[in-house]
């Protein structure tokens, strides 16, 4: 639909017998469609993308959504500008979201529909909870999500949020990000955090990508995803070897994991925050004192 004319209804009408699931993904903080250098279709929603290697991957290869056979929607919004002004509108984007959402079920009432977002982004599918009623969005997958706690449990806790299968995918090597995010906007409660620390809600389950016993856990469910190189990272949890493995099960019709199958697997709770920028470095190599001992 990207420089497209054709009304939105008549698209989403001409796939009402694509076969589902339907993956609607949502990109965070500083794109913008239709912008020279940071529009999202260009980029992180190309099937090719051309510029950036180290901070873009295709977003639809990575999750095997690029045949014909498959229905993903990339939902480009404007998330240029201040971070304060880019969260107002993402909450704008949230509700055109639900009506997308409202009309794929209306064309095809069986077909699952779930959601994708990074960062920002993750404030479109919290908005559309509350427009939306239970079995509308079927899972929701938020990497490094900028969302406060209190913001996300409002919405899975609506009708439809407790029909959703939420899936928290964190990192400390995004904590100064989601210490800025908390300086910049203001807490929907008192001593708020980010969920990237974590939230606790029947139907949701966080998981850290830099915690050791969590990629263990999820290698001996088939999934292998690299260990973490870096102490500050925005953009690990897309960009990270083997993180799209995960994504493409959570997503997919085949054996697909729950949130009960990760939270019997998961450590309960979550590292503190800093706890990797200011971890002491590690050094593998051998002690000779321990070596010599009898």
């Amino acid at each position: 639909m990207h420089n497209s004319l054709q009304p939105v209804d008549s698209l989403i009408r001409q796939t009402r017998d694509i076969p589902g699931p339907v993956v609607i993904m949502a990109h965070g903080y500083s794109y913008r469609t239709h912008d020279p250098v940071g529009c999202p279709h260009n980029l992180v929603f190309s099937t090719a993308p051309k510029t950036h290697p180290k901070r873009v991957k295709s977003w639809p290869v990575a999750l095997g959504l690029d045949s014909s056979d498959r229905l993903s929607i990339a939902f480009g919004w404007d998330a240029h500008g201040t971070l304060w002004s880019a969260r107002q509108r993402a909450l704008q984007a949230g509700q055109a979201l639900a009506n997308v959402v409202l009309r794929l079920k209306q064309e095809n009432p069986i077909r699952p529909v779930h959601f994708i977002g990074h960062s920002l982004g993750i404030e479109l599918a919290l908005e559309a909870l509350h427009q939306l009623e239970p079995g509308h969005l079927n899972r929701i997958i938020s990497l490094t999500g900028a969302a406060y706690r209190t913001r996300a449990l409002e919405a899975l806790t609506t009708r439809a949020g407790t029909a959703v299968e939420f899936f928290n995918v964190t990192t400390r090597e995004n904590d100064l990000f989601d210490f800025l995010f908390e300086w910049i906007i203001a807490p929907p409660a008192p001593r708020d955090r980010a969920i990237g620390l974590g939230i606790s809600v029947p139907n949701a389950v966080t998981l850290q990508l830099d915690c050791g016993d969590s990629l263990d856990a999820l290698s001996c469910l088939g999934v292998s995803i690299a260990p973490s190189g870096r102490r500050v990272c925005h953009w690990s949890s897309y960009m990270r070897p083997g993180v799209f493995t995960l994504y493409e099960r959570l997503l997919s019709t085949d054996k697909p994991l729950s949130v009960a199958t990760l939270k019997d697997a998961l450590p309960s709770q979550a590292a503190a925050r800093w706890s990797r920028l200011f971890a002491l470095p590690r050094y593998d190599f051998p002690l000779p004192f321990v070596q010599n001992s009898p």
